[in-house]
């Protein structure tokens, strides 16, 4: 990965997307892959134990860049909501955003280095989606905390923004959209006409990564093909 001028130290968490509904038991990921450039160790706990904080320093880092990509989206109808799917989905989609985070900023703050986060959220962030009430609440709250982290983070030369994507055609993704009633209604809301490839995500990550956004920070990034202004 060389988002810069020179090699800098990438992590990134998360998996292949995948999409739940109604049953919190097996919670499964929900955002694209950051990057196939992008490596990170071995991931077994979406919030990291006190054992985690120690193996993650000493693993690769210390990290100048970082992506924060896990995710589960657990859909039920508001109604139907559970105590498990709200407790699952803000240990994964916020707690341990937060978590790595405090990590890798501590390291790059120890070390005096200048860094990047790109903190992967939604569409589903800023706008009412029927079943995600608790999918847009996690990502609502993601958006806000990459704000005060850019805000806190920012003296000490480290920028925080967010990639905020519509449905992405991962394989998962075609699987989960590939009833053409279901696609046709979100695909109509956007003004593209069309979902968003993986490859439309990690072009966005790694333009927040690079030197090119080098003024950017606090922002979040639609790559939504429209889908907010409709």
């Amino acid at each position: 990965l060389r988002p810069g001028r020179t090699q800098r130290r990438p992590l990134a968490t998360g998996s292949a997307p995948r999409e739940q509904r109604s049953s919190p038991a097996q919670p499964r990921a929900h955002r694209p892959r950051s990057g196939r450039n992008l490596r990170a160790p071995p991931r077994r706990s979406a919030r990291p134990r006190a054992a985690g904080g120690p193996a993650l320093r000493t693993a690769a880092g210390p990290f100048e860049l970082l992506v924060n990509n896990a995710a589960v989206a657990m859909l039920q109808p508001f109604l139907q909501v559970t105590r498990e799917a709200v407790e699952r989905s803000f240990d994964v989609n916020f707690h341990a955003v937060l978590h790595v985070s405090q990590i890798v900023a501590r390291q790059m703050i120890a070390q005096g280095l200048p860094g990047a986060i790109v903190n992967v959220s939604s569409q589903a962030s800023q706008r009412a989606l029927r079943d995600h009430a608790v999918y847009c609440s996690t990502k609502s709250a993601l958006d806000m905390l990459s704000k005060v982290m850019a805000m806190e983070l920012g003296p000490h030369k480290i920028r925080v923004n967010t990639v905020n994507p519509t449905v992405v055609m991962t394989d998962m993704g075609r699987i989960n959209w590939s009833d053409p009633q279901k696609s046709a209604a979100m695909i109509n809301r956007i003004p593209l006409g069309k979902f968003a490839e993986v490859d439309d995500v990690v072009n966005s990550i790694l333009f927040l990564l690079s030197d090119k956004s080098a003024m950017t920070t606090g922002s979040s990034l639609m790559v939504d093909g429209g889908f907010l202004v409709s």
